[in-house]
């Protein structure tokens, strides 16, 4: 009788839970990201393709810094080799007391997927495990959840779980862990779940589905952040009947409960899931004014009042005919919303991360004229602005003279020099390598070893 019990258990436990094919701990000697194509092309090229490791925007947050360890923890889509398109879901750390970076360990091994949509996030748990949120790619890919063996330790993971995740933003808050992420419902539709433990999840809970007419397709993308543990909001676009091309509008809702209550900015309860595209979280129609929106990051000022970094463009074909391709800042002053334009750049993918003190804001992205005009990425800049995101000025060109486009640079949570932003390169109109980057805003820039003999090395110091 008890052996069939353990039998039927064990079944259970590997029918529910499989064992990745790739051993999880499993070193890599560098850090090489992955290059990927969407494969649409137009004349001015792929609608987005290039060095894609730290792809994309709306997984968040790629890296955490974690000040009990002086470490910061970093996950990026990897490959096997330079001639490779295999995905491996990477995780590595830069210690802060050493100036080196670790061997990168496979979380998991996406088994023959080139493709980093498939891209993890991180989350650091209470007691220092790290949670790592590998993608899905909508119900024909599964998402997974790991969990680090150690505290503050990248040598071993134990798989927590297997479901539909897509886009995952998973938030360490005072009252458990909010997870907000999207399922293809035959489009994309954002929903959430939370947890105490990381072990027990809630069922998950659909958070917005807005479509114009009853029957129509709905779908969005989101980027969120978390206000000193307190509350997570999060920013979205709606995309009409399902189309993703013709993504527009921007929207704006925040929870302090894990979920169990929603409210637009000015703290008006809200109805979820969002089903209707005149609702109190609608900041901008940019529907009537024909114009896409490409969500980028979101971050807080002081006060907790929330701010949205996105491109707005006129298509989604790259090229100068959907220029401008403009990069815009939406914040709550407390009293309404104000929408101010930073500067442009040359594609609906370039995408950087948006940075907010008590004095600068800053805004760290490929905006430079670039080695490969029209595609995604090119030369990094820096932006600031001294008076809560009104105006901006150039500060600092970051990279220059570069052989490929820089792409997708992403921000640690609660970052500390010099690791404050990282990112990839790579060409977008052919496969090429791509190796990962990191940088602070003195203008420093280093480059991860590709190749690497040790356990742990410095990285090489090129700007």
């Amino acid at each position: 009788m008890w052996k069939i019990i353990y039998l039927t258990i064990i079944a259970f436990l590997f029918t529910s839970h499989p064992v990745p094919a790739q051993t999880t701990g499993k070193k890599m000697d560098g850090y090489r990201g992955i290059w990927f194509e969407l494969n649409q092309k137009f004349e001015y090229g792929d609608k987005y393709s290039g060095g894609l490791g730290t792809y994309t925007a709306k997984h968040v947050p790629l890296a955490a810094y974690a000040e009990e360890v002086n470490k910061t923890f970093f996950v990026y889509g990897g490959t096997t080799q330079d001639t490779a398109r295999y995905l491996l879901c990477m995780i590595g750390i830069y210690d802060h007391n050493t100036g080196k970076v670790s061997k990168p360990t496979i979380v998991y091994d996406k088994k023959g997927v080139n493709d980093p949509h498939d891209n993890p996030s991180i989350m650091i748990g209470d007691d220092g495990h790290l949670w790592v949120f590998v993608s899905g790619r909508g119900r024909g890919r599964s998402g997974f959840k790991f969990r680090s063996k150690k505290p503050y330790d990248i040598e071993a993971f134990e798989m927590i779980s297997e479901k539909e995740i897509t886009y995952p933003q998973p938030w360490n808050t005072s009252n458990g862990y909010l997870h907000l992420f999207t399922k293809y419902t035959g489009v994309r539709q954002l929903f959430f779940e939370s947890s105490t433990d990381g072990f027990t999840w809630t069922e998950d809970k659909l958070l917005a589905a807005i479509a114009e007419n009853q029957g129509e397709r709905s779908g969005h993308y989101q980027t969120s952040a978390c206000f000193e543990d307190e509350k997570v909001g999060t920013f979205f676009n709606r995309h009409p009947d399902g189309n993703v091309d013709k993504r527009t509008d921007l929207y704006y809702m925040e929870t302090g409960d894990l979920g169990e209550t929603w409210t637009s900015a000015n703290g008006e309860i809200l109805q979820i899931p969002l089903l209707e595209p005149e609702n109190p979280a609608l900041i901008t129609n940019y529907q009537t004014s024909g114009k896409n929106v490409y969500m980028k990051d979101m971050a807080f000022d002081p006060a907790g009042n929330p701010v949205c970094l996105y491109l707005r463009s006129n298509g989604h074909e790259p090229g100068p005919d959907n220029a401008p391709y403009e990069w815009c800042l939406t914040r709550w002053d407390g009293l309404k919303w104000v929408t101010t334009v930073v500067t442009e750049s040359d594609h609906n993918y370039d995408m950087g991360s948006l940075f907010i003190s008590e004095k600068n804001w800053r805004i760290v992205a490929p905006l430079m004229e670039k080695p490969q005009k029209w595609g995604a990425g090119g030369e990094i800049e820096i932006w600031q602005s001294t008076n809560q995101g009104k105006t901006w000025i150039k500060t600092r060109e970051l990279t220059n003279n570069s052989r490929y486009n820089h792409s997708y640079i992403r921000k640690p949570l609660n970052f500390k020099p010099p690791f404050c932003f990282f990112w990839a390169d790579g060409h977008p109109n052919q496969f090429s390598k791509s190796e990962l980057y990191f940088g602070d805003f003195d203008g420093n820039v280093w480059k991860l070893p590709y190749v690497m003999e040790g356990k742990n090395e410095f990285p090489q110091k090129i700007y």
